[in-house]
Parts: C-alpha cells; structure tokens; sequence
C-alpha cells in the first residue's frame, strides 16, 4: 500500500534523498541545488517527484515515485511550472527534514539522525530553512552514507554556484 506525501524527492548516485517540509520552505530550491551541486561534482542526480511523492514500504526498503500526472515537472518559484528530466522511481535512502534554524541541533544526538517512514528506518539530516550551504550538507550527508556503505573514507568537495547570500 502506498501513501502520498507532501515532499520532493531526488536521487544522487544510488541513494534517494526524500525532502520534506512546509508549504513554501524551500523544498524544491533544495532539490534542484542539490542536483546542480552533484552534476557539477561529476556525479548522477535527478529528481524523482516535486511537491508530492508516493512511498511504499517494500521488503524493508523505501521506495519513492512519482505520481504520472506531475511526473518531469516542477514549480520554480517566479517562472512556473517548468518541464525537468527525471526517473520515475528512488530508494529513498535519506530523509532531509527543513525546520526552521532554531529547531535544528549543531551537533545531532543519534536519535536525531534517523527516521522511521512507513515502517521503514532510514537516515536522518535537518536542514535549517534558508541556509545558503544547504545543498552541501544534504550531499554531505549522502557521501558520508556511501562512505560508511563503502568502508572508504569520503573527502568530495561540493562547489555550490548561487547567486544569494
């Protein structure tokens, strides 16, 4: 059985990143810099499903998709609803939760760093809404995931191209 979320998800490299957040608090700015981010690091990232996603617990996984009617597209704030490329389908690996910066610990407590969605345990990062790095810290995240995964020690540079302070 699925459920329908109000979320954004992507994906980079293997890992599903799942955004979630309120109404006008960046959810889809973050995705697309993440991507940006990525591809300008040389790795893969696409976006999965832009404002609502379906996920589905299946054999102990997270699986996020798209649903067809909004499928490749995304609001962009001041341009409207814009055609992107993406895949229909992630394994949502990580959950990115934008709070506002009051509500997000510098240094996380363990209990903070997971999430259960669905059933299904999978890693946890806050994100304050509105931090310029934010993008950074969701790839971050997902490289020190892939490092763990791996056994080998991560040091990828993410360069961030923004035009805001």
């Amino acid at each position: 059985m699925s459920e329908l979320v109000h979320a954004t998800a992507l994906a980079v490299g293997e890992t599903g990143i799942l955004i979630r957040g309120p109404s006008g608090s960046g959810k889809t700015t973050l995705a697309l810099a993440v991507i940006e981010a990525a591809r300008l690091a040389g790795r893969f990232a696409i976006l999965v499903g832009d404002d609502y996603v379906s996920l589905e617990a299946c054999g102990g996984r997270l699986v996020a998709t798209v649903p067809p009617r909004i499928a490749g597209l995304v609001e962009r704030r001041w341009l409207g609803i814009v055609p992107v490329a993406h895949e229909a389908a992630a394994v949502a690996a990580l959950v990115a939760d934008l709070l506002p910066p009051a509500e997000c610990e510098r240094v996380p407590g363990e209990a903070d760093r997971e999430a259960t969605v669905l059933g299904v345990a999978i890693r946890r990062i806050a994100v304050p809404i509105g931090v310029v790095s934010a993008a950074a810290l969701v790839l971050a995240a997902v490289d020190q995931m892939e490092c763990r995964s791996t056994g080998q020690g991560g040091n990828r540079q993410f360069y961030l191209h923004s035009t805001t302070a």
